[in-house]
C-alpha cells in the first residue's frame, strides 16, 4: 500500500527563506497580516505557490504584530469569529485576483495552541470556516480540541504533525520554552517524521504514543527550515512516501 503525505509550510511571514523552501512543500499556510504581512505579501505568496503548484490555505491569528501571533489573548466568541473570518476573507480576495482558490485553514501560533485545548475557541475557529466555505480544509493536531469539534461540525481535518518540534505524553507539542522542545539536527528530523508517516506515533521521554498525520510541517522561521525541509523531500520517496 501506497502510503502519501502532504508537507506544508507556513508562509508569507516576512522570512527571507519562501522561495527557497516552495518548491518542496505541497501546501502553504499564508500570513493574513494580523501577526504578520500584508496585502503586498500575501499577492507575492500566492504567485510563488503557483508558480510552484502548492496549495494555498489562510493562516489567521489573533491581532498580534508585536509577538508574532504568540501570546495567549481572549476574546468574546463572536468577535474572535470576526478576527478569523475577516483573515480568511482577506486572502480569498487577494486569490480571487490570482484566479484560485483557498484549499485549507491553519490557525497560527497561540490561536492553534489555545484552539488545541479549548472547545470554545475550536468551535468558534470552525464557525468562522463554515460561514465562509464549509469545503475548507483544517489543518489540526489528531486528539486537538480543533480536530474532534471540526470532525463533529463535518468539516474535513487534516491531522498534522510537526518535523521539528518534540511532543509530550498527552500528543501537545513540547512548549518552546523548555529546553528540548526544538529538534536541531537533520539526522532527528528525518527519523521523527519517517515514524510519523510510517508508524503513526511519535517517541516521548516516556515513550512512544500514537499520533495521526496526514500532513508534515516544518517552521519556515527556523534556521534550519530550507536544510530541513529539502531533506524531507528527497528522503520519504526513498521509502516509497508518496508526497501530495
Amino acid at each position: 500500500m501506497t502510503i502519501s503525505v502532504d508537507l506544508n509550510c507556513d508562509m508569507g511571514e516576512g522570512m527571507a527563506n519562501d522561495a527557497a523552501i516552495m518548491p518542496y512543500i505541497t501546501s502553504a499556510n499564508i500570513a493574513c497580516g494580523f501577526h504578520a504581512g500584508d496585502e503586498k505579501t500575501m499577492h507575492e505568496t500566492i504567485k510563488l505557490a503557483l508558480t510552484n503548484r502548492v496549495r494555498i490555505g489562510a493562516h489567521p491569528s489573533f491581532p498580534d504584530r508585536e509577538n508574532f501571533g504568540r501570546t495567549a489573548m481572549e476574546f468574546p466568541p463572536q468577535e474572535l469569529f470576526e478576527i478569523v473570518k475577516t483573515q480568511i476573507e482577506m486572502l480569498t480576495k487577494v486569490a480571487s485576483e490570482h484566479h484560485t482558490t483557498l484549499h485549507h485553514v491553519k490557525p497560527h501560533g497561540a490561536l492553534y495552541n489555545m484552539a488545541a485545548r479549548n472547545e470554545e475557541i475550536a468551535t468558534t475557529i470552525c464557525e468562522a470556516i463554515i460561514s465562509f466555505d464549509p469545503k475548507l480544509k483544517v489543518y489540526a493536531q489528531s486528539g486537538s480540541a480543533l480536530s474532534k469539534i471540526a470532525k463533529t461540525m463535518k468539516l474535513q481535518v487534516c491531522y498534522e504533525g510537526f518535523a521539528d518540534r518534540t511532543y509530550q505524553q498527552d500528543g501537545t507539542l513540547t512548549p518552546r520554552t523548555e529546553k528540548n522542545a526544538l529538534l536541531h539536527t537533520k539526522q532527528e528530523v528525518i527519523n521523527h517524521v519517517l515514524q510519523m508517516v510510517q508508524k503513526q506515533t511519535v517517541t516521548t521521554e516516556k515513550g512512544e504514543i500514537p499520533i495521526q498525520v496526514d500532513t508534515i510541517c516544518v517552521h519556515g522561521d527556523g534556521e534550519n527550515a530550507v536544510t530541513f525541509i529539502k531533506a524531507i523531500y528527497q528522503t520519504l520517496p526513498l521509502h516509497q512516501i508518496k508526497i501530495h
